[in-house]
C-alpha cells in the first residue's frame, strides 16, 4: 500500500496521504486485484477508482467530475506512459512523447487498438506492437476525454483479454455487454453471424429467438438464471434460413458484468428435425389413410352387395335397372379412390407380373393422348432391348397417368410430354434425396414436360399427401403421393427434378427382372369368360362385426344354396363351434374385429376342426395383418369391396380345392 508516485492533482487532493478508511482500502485493493478495477464513492471527496496496473501495482485516482483538459486532469504530458486527449468522435487532439511512437500517421484513437472499440478502463492490444495495455480514463467531458495507457504483462492479462487468445479457436465465441451489445466476436463467430457482427451491434438485431426473444434470455443470464443452457435461434436478414444454437453465460471482465455466447450451427440439426417430424406426420397420415380405407371398404362392400341383390330382381328392361347401375358405377369410383388411399399408405394388394414396359406403354398411348389437350403432344422413346420388370401392371399404368396429367396441367399454353425408358446398371450404391438405391440393374422411366417447372421451395413437398401447387378445386393432392406409394411398394424409387427453364422431370427406378431367376406365374386372361354355375352346398360359418356386410354376405350365400351360420365376433364363433354336431365346411371371417381378430379365433378353431376351409376378408391389404402371415393353414384372402359373384365364386373355389 505504499505510494510510489503521485501527480500534482493527486498531491493537491492529498490522495498520497490516504483519503479512504482501512476497510475501504482493503475492499478496493482486493476487488481490483481480482477483477482488474474497483470503485467506491468517498463522500464528499468524489469517486475513488482503483485499477490494477502491474504485478504489484495499483493505480488510484479520484474522479470529481472535472472537465477534460482542466488543471485537475493535467500532469501526464511528460509521463513515461502513453497519454492521449481525444474528442467525442475519437480523433486525437493531443498526445505526449510516449504516445507519439504508437500513432504512425493514425488520426483516430481506435486505429491504435488492435481490438477496437475502446472499452473504458478495459484491457486492449496495441496495433503497432501487440502489447497489452489498460486504457484508463483520467478525465471525461461531453466533447473531450483524456486516456492513459498502462502496459501489462502476460500474467496480468490472463483472463482479462480473452479476445486475443480465442480469435483462431474453432469454436464460435462472442462477448456482449449486459445490455446485449456486441463487444467482440472471434473469427468462427463472425463466419456464422455474418458481416453485420460488428462491435456495438445489438445481438437481438442479428438473432431471432424461436421460443423466447433474445432480450429475455439476456436478462435471465444477467440475473444468473439458465446459465449455459443452449437454445435455438434463427439468423435474421436475407438469404437462406440459418439456425444457430446459442448458449449464454455471465462473466466479470474489466470490472463489469459481461455475457459470453457460445454459438454453433444448428441448421443441419433443424433440417433433420424437420425431416423427422415430417416422416412422423407422413406415417400418421398413412395409418389414417389405411384406417379410412378399411372403413370405406366395409361401406362399399355393403353398398355393392345390396345393389347386386337388387339387380338380381330387376332385368335390363326395368326402370330401376339404370338407377341401380348408376349406384354401382359410383360405388366402383369410390372403390378406386380408396385404392388410391391404400396406395399412398402402401397397404394396397399388388398382383405383380413380369411385363415389358414397351408393350404396356404402347397399349396406354391411346388413353394418354385422350388425357392430353390439343396443345400438348406426347412423345414416347424406348431404349432397345428394354429389360422386363415385375410390377402390378394396372398400378404402374396409374402412376404414368398421374404424372402425365400433372405434366399437362403444368403447360396451359401447350408443350410436349416426353416419356423415355432405358436400362441402367449401378456399379455402386446411389445416394439421392435421403434414399439409397442399391447397386444392380434397373429400368428407368422418365416423364418430362416443358412447363413452368416446380419452385425450389416446394420440390421437397410434392409427394406429401394433399399437397398441390394447383388452384383450389383443381387437384386433390393425392396423385403424386399415390404414385410414390405404388412405386415404393413395388420396390422402386421415384425422384423429381426441376432444372431452371426446363420444366419438371420425374424419374422412376424399377428393379430389372432377373431372367435367370424363378419365373413368376402370369395372370390368366381368358379371351372369353363363360358363365359359371356358382351354386353350391355346404355350411358356412360367417363371422363379421359389421352388420350390413354380414347381412349381405349371408343373403348372397343362401341364395346360392349354402347354409349360413352367422356370428358377430370371434368369441361368438368359438361358442357356436362348441356344438360337436355342427359340421362346418368353410369359415368365412373378417380380419380386424373387436376382441379376438380373425386369425386368432380361426387358429383356436382349427385345433378341433382342422379340415374346415378358411377365407379371410378385409378392407386392408392381404399383408396388412400379422406381417402377411396369419398363421392359419390353407387360408385364402378376399379383398373388400367384393361383389356377390366374387364372394360366391371364392367360396365355391375354396370348397372344391
Amino acid at each position: 500500500g505504499r505510494v510510489r508516485g503521485a501527480n500534482a492533482a493527486a498531491r493537491r487532493a492529498r490522495l498520497d496521504a490516504g483519503i479512504a478508511t482501512g476497510a475501504a482500502c482493503y475492499r478496493l485493493t482486493r476487488e481490483a486485484r481480482l477483477n482488474g478495477v474497483a470503485a467506491e464513492e468517498i463522500e464528499p471527496r468524489g469517486r475513488l477508482v482503483v485499477t490494477r496496473a502491474g504485478p504489484r501495482s495499483l493505480l488510484w485516482r479520484l474522479e470529481r467530475g472535472q472537465p477534460a483538459g482542466s488543471a485537475e486532469g493535467a500532469g501526464f504530458e511528460t509521463s513515461a506512459f502513453p497519454w492521449f486527449r481525444i474528442d467525442a468522435e475519437g480523433r486525437i487532439l493531443q498526445r505526449n512523447a510516449a504516445a507519439a511512437a504508437l500513432i504512425e500517421g493514425r488520426q483516430r484513437f481506435d486505429e491504435i487498438l488492435a481490438d477496437a472499440p475502446l472499452r473504458p478502463d478495459g484491457v486492449h492490444l496495441l496495433a503497432a506492437t501487440g502489447q497489452a495495455v489498460r486504457a484508463i480514463t483520467l478525465a471525461a467531458g461531453d466533447d473531450r476525454r483524456e486516456l492513459l495507457l498502462l502496459p501489462l504483462q502476460g500474467a496480468e492479462i490472463s483472463g482479462l483479454v480473452p479476445d486475443h487468445f480465442l480469435e483462431d479457436l474453432p469454436v464460435a465465441l462472442a462477448r456482449l455487454e449486459a445490455a446485449g451489445r456486441l463487444t467482440y466476436a472471434n473469427k468462427a463467430a463472425r463466419q456464422l453471424l455474418g458481416d453485420r457482427a460488428q462491435p456495438g451491434v445489438d445481438i437481438a438485431e442479428l438473432l431471432e429467438g424461436l421460443g423466447r426473444p433474445i432480450a429475455e434470455r439476456l436478462a435471465d443470464t444477467v440475473r444468473g438464471r439458465a446459465l449455459g443452457r443452449s437454445e435455438i435461434a434463427r439468423l435474421t436478414g436475407d438469404g437462406p434460413e440459418v439456425f444457430l444454437q446459442v448458449a449464454f453465460t455471465r462473466a466479470v471482465l474489466d470490472g463489469a458484468t459481461s455475457l459470453l455466447a457460445v454459438i454453433s450451427d444448428a441448421t443441419e440439426l433443424k433440417t433433420l428435425e424437420a425431416q423427422f417430424v415430417q416422416s412422423q406426420k407422413m406415417q400418421a397420415v398413412g395409418q389414417l389413410a389405411g384406417g379410412v380405407a378399411h372403413d370405406f371398404n366395409n361401406l362399399l362392400t355393403a353398398i355393392n352387395g345390396h345393389c347386386d341383390l337388387l339387380l338380381m330382381r330387376h332385368d335390363v328392361a326395368d326402370v330401376e335397372h339404370g338407377d341401380l347401375m348408376q349406384i354401382r358405377q359410383n360405388a366402383n369410383r369410390a372403390a378406386a379412390l380408396v385404392r388410391q388411399l391404400l396406395a399412398f399408405s402402401r397397404k394396397q394388394t399388388l398382383r405383380p407380373t413380369v411385363i415389358n414396359l414397351q408393350d404396356t406403354l404402347s397399349e396406354l398411348t391411346h388413353l394418354l393422348n385422350r388425357l392430353l389437350s390439343d396443345k400438348v403432344t406426347l412423345r414416347i422413346e424406348h431404349a432397345p432391348d428394354l429389360a422386363p420388370v415385375r410390377v402390378d401392371e394396372r398400378q404402374i399404368e396409374q402412376v404414368i397417368m398421374n404424372l402425365v396429367v400433372n405434366a399437362r396441367d403444368a403447360m396451359p399454353r401447350g408443350g410436349e410430354v416426353r416419356i423415355t425408358t432405358r436400362n441402367v446398371r449401378l456399379g455402386h450404391d446411389l445416394h439421392r434425396d435421403r434414399a439409397v438405391i442399391l447397386r444392380g440393374d434397373y429400368v428407368i422411366i422418365e416423364v418430362a414436360d416443358s412447363g413452368h417447372g416446380i419452385p425450389e421451395g416446394k420440390l421437397n413437398k410434392i409427394f406429401e399427401p394433399f399437397f398441390t401447387t394447383k388452384q383450389v378445386g383443381e387437384g386433390t393432392g393425392l396423385g403424386l403421393s399415390t404414385a410414390y406409394g405404388i412405386v415404393k411398394q413395388t420396390g422402386g424409387f421415384i425422384f423429381a427434378d426441376s432444372p431452371p427453364g426446363r420444366g419438371a422431370i420425374f424419374t422412376i427406378y424399377l428393379p430389372a427382372y432377373d431372367k435367370g431367376g424363378p419365373v413368376a406365374p402370369a395372370e390368366e386372361e381368358p379371351e372369353v369368360r363363360r358363365p359359371r354355375d356358382l351354386t353350391g352346398r355346404g355350411l358356412v360359418l360367417l363371422v363379421e362385426d359389421e352388420d350390413p356386410v354380414r347381412s349381405f354376405a349371408a343373403r348372397a350365400l343362401r341364395l346360392r344354396g349354402y347354409t349360413v351360420v352367422e356370428a358377430a365376433s370371434g368369441e361368438e364363433a368359438l361358442e357356436i363351434l362348441e356344438d360337436p354336431a355342427l359340421h362346418v365346411d368353410i369359415m368365412l371371417s373378417d380380419v380386424i374385429m373387436p376382441g379376438l381378430d380373425g386369425p386368432a379365433w380361426v387358429r383356436e378353431a382349427q385345433k378341433a376342426r382342422p379340415d374346415a376351409k378358411v377365407i379371410f376378408m378385409s378392407g386392408y391389404a392381404e399383408d396388412a395383418f400379422s406381417g402377411g402371415d396369419s398363421g392359419v393353414r390353407g387360408a385364402n384372402f378376399l379383398q373388400k369391396p367384393f361383389t356377390l359373384n366374387e364372394l360366391t365364386e371364392r367360396v365355391k373355389d375354396q370348397l372344391q380345392a
